[in-house]
């Protein structure tokens, strides 16, 4: 039978006067809902991970405790106890156990968080970025590319990143005079066949 481990005592040994009866609190309800329970030390401070996966935390900081429970945006949560507003933990800052939700309600959710794991619930996962839309090479740019055939084909060859490159620096020109010696630079550095940034390129 899993057991608390040194490190978790020390962690707890070494937080603020207020926060050790809440890491002790909520120790103590984790083990009692699940007597299997594994504790590491992860991110520098304590998880609790069941069925080989991480099913909560606790953290002490300098003004309050912090509780997560990994798959949170999968719980029911019918409770309402999670904060979406807390960059860490979902239980809100806690700063006494007075600001702990009632022992029945964590150990429900502790138990909800146990069947996740139990099941082999996944998290979803993260959406893939959409790929972004090509940028278009300006009509001005295009028509001084075909006044010099090596840099045109140059540029077709380039890959999508290199002409961008190019194409943002000479559009970003605040003037028509900045932008023309732009275009003049990159005729000359393409029909070389070198990128817009190739003083940067470790040879």
């Amino acid at each position: 039978m899993p057991e608390k481990i040194k490190v978790v005592d020390l962690y707890i040994y070494k937080s603020a006067d207020f926060a050790k009866p809440i890491l002790e609190h909520f120790r103590y309800l984790v083990h009692k809902a699940c007597p299997q329970v594994e504790e590491k030390i992860k991110w520098s401070f304590p998880h609790f991970d069941y069925k080989g996966n991480m099913m909560c935390s606790m953290a002490a900081f300098k003004q309050h405790c912090a509780i997560g429970f990994w798959k949170a945006s999968i719980m029911d949560d019918k409770h309402k106890l999670f904060n979406s507003e807390e960059a860490m933990g979902h239980l809100g800052k806690i700063t006494s156990l007075k600001d702990l939700p009632a022992d029945k309600l964590l150990l429900e959710y502790i138990k909800e968080a146990m069947k996740l794991n139990e099941d082999d619930v996944k998290l979803p996962g993260r959406t893939k970025k959409t790929a972004s839309k090509p940028i278009e090479t300006p009509e001005y740019f295009l028509a001084a590319l075909k006044k010099n055939k090596t840099a045109q084909k140059n540029f077709e060859a380039f890959s999508p990143s290199h002409k961008k490159e190019y194409i943002e620096w000479i559009t970003e020109a605040k003037t028509e005079v900045t932008r023309n010696k732009r275009i003049q630079q990159s005729i000359e550095w393409i029909t070389e066949g070198k990128g817009r940034n190739w003083k940067y390129v470790r040879k």
